[in-house]
């Protein structure tokens, strides 16, 4: 759980099956952070380009539009967002933290998300 002495860290979920995305948002909340979210990565870009950073970023790989590999390189051209921890939040069975690292990426939490581990993820993401 977050430290409620302070404000709320706000959490980007960019997810494209709107029902993980609710879920993921529902979590996020019942856990004390604040949650926005983008179905995909051409709509997340948007968001950062036109509103306040966030704190972190939850990102699904494959996505129509604009996929996480994708948005994950373009975030590297810009200095104010690089510094966002994103959490890949996949599917992919051969996912690894190697592999989530190597992206740019602060952690990896597959999908059926492990409540848990994801908020374990995003605290110590948040915490560097």
């Amino acid at each position: 759980m977050t430290d409620l002495t302070s404000a709320p860290k706000t959490v980007l979920i960019v997810e494209d099956n709107a029902v993980e995305r609710e879920g993921l948002s529902a979590v996020l909340q019942h856990e004390g952070y604040c949650s926005i979210s983008a179905a995909n990565g051409k709509e997340a870009l948007e968001h950062l380009r036109g509103q306040p950073t966030p704190d972190a970023m939850l990102l699904d790989m494959m996505m129509s539009e604009l996929d996480g590999w994708q948005l994950l390189g373009l975030l590297r051209h810009y200095p104010s967002l690089v510094k966002i921890p994103v959490i890949i939040v996949t599917g992919l069975a051969i996912a690894t933290d190697e592999w989530a690292r190597s992206l740019g990426a602060s952690g990896l939490v597959h999908k059926p998300v492990d409540v848990e581990q994801l908020v374990q993820q995003l605290s110590d993401a948040l915490s560097k």
